[in-house]
């Protein structure tokens, strides 16, 4: 069941927070700014990463999340993943990262949280969208984020359940489907495509700097490191595994994005400004939280319009 604001002329606001891997640490600065703006969502869906963030929030734990993000670094960011390359569907298995996450995330049960929270994921062996209404928080998370090739898929049942970003990148049409009278839409992969191929460098004594591809590589085994090379780019001229994947996902939810949207669009659609952001940069999240407050201030008097509008309607 939705929970209704305490004021009852409030119409219930939806936020749908979208995929976009480390682009999705802009959601905590879209939720700071519409709470400084006066404006709280009843109802709450993520995706991928928005719903790993949307959890944490109706956890009312996101001051927790954002002082552990601001000061994450690439050698701590590794240290949580499981590598296993070339196991079970993935070469992450994010169980250290579930463990780390659970001080965010409560073990309530997704009915018994103060907001309407729900995530999705993909039926890897269907393609049906499935949605997660009720039940244990963490584990309807760790499977809407579980991204092809990267992270390991999750078990539940017969089937076995990926990224919901394959889907359904924005959810709207879930946040519609718990009640809500006004959705706000964070896209993050509004303009991603083509951004993540690395220029290779001009000599191969170029420093390239750290990245977080080169520090997974760290946590592999001595003997899989050479066979391993395909990672990242290399002096052959052609683009690393990570690159194409990371490319190919990016093409992939912005075309299924854009789909979705069309048939469904949302009352006020923010569009962080984070194409610049590549897969796994999540060491970047001041400037990333810092994008996401901007895109509020930028649509925050259509936000009020669509509250107006809504208000007006119902009275």
């Amino acid at each position: 069941m939705t929970k209704k604001p305490a004021n009852s002329k409030q119409p219930l606001v939806g936020l749908a927070l979208g995929s976009g891997s480390a682009r999705g640490w802009g959601h905590i600065g879209v939720l700071r700014a519409l709470h400084e703006a006066g404006i709280e969502p009843q109802i709450v869906c993520g995706t991928s990463i928005g719903s790993l963030v949307g959890a944490v929030y109706v956890c009312n734990r996101i001051d927790m999340l954002e002082d552990w993000v601001r000061g994450l670094h690439i050698r701590e960011i590794v240290k949580y993943l499981d590598i296993k390359l070339v196991v079970g569907g993935g070469f992450v298995q994010a169980g250290r990262l579930m463990d780390s996450l659970s001080q965010y995330i409560t073990d309530e049960r997704i009915e018994n949280l103060p907001k309407s929270f729900a995530t999705l994921a993909t039926d890897l062996n269907s393609g049906s969208e499935i949605w997660f209404r009720k039940g244990s928080i963490r584990n309807a998370v760790r499977a809407s984020i579980a991204l092809p090739g990267i992270f390991m898929p999750v078990k539940s049942g017969d089937n076995w359940l990926v990224d919901g970003g394959l889907v359904n990148p924005v959810p709207v049409s879930l946040c519609r489907a718990l009640g809500a009278q006004v959705v706000i839409a964070v896209n993050l992969n509004g303009d991603i495509v083509g951004k993540h191929l690395r220029k290779i460098p001009e000599s191969p004594g170029e420093d390239r700097g750290e990245s977080a591809e080169r520090k997974l590589l760290e946590k592999l085994s001595v003997s899989l490191k050479e066979r391993a090379t395909s990672l990242i780019n290399h002096n052959s001229g052609a683009p690393g595994l990570l690159d194409v994947l990371a490319s190919s996902i990016n093409i992939m939810q912005d075309r299924i994005t854009r789909s979705r949207m069309a048939g469904d669009p949302p009352d006020v659609m923010l569009t962080p400004r984070l194409g610049h952001i590549g897969l796994l940069e999540f060491d970047r999240a001041a400037e990333v939280i810092d994008e996401g407050r901007a895109a509020v201030r930028r649509m925050l008097p259509a936000i009020k319009d669509a509250l107006k509008v809504v208000s007006h309607g119902s009275a």
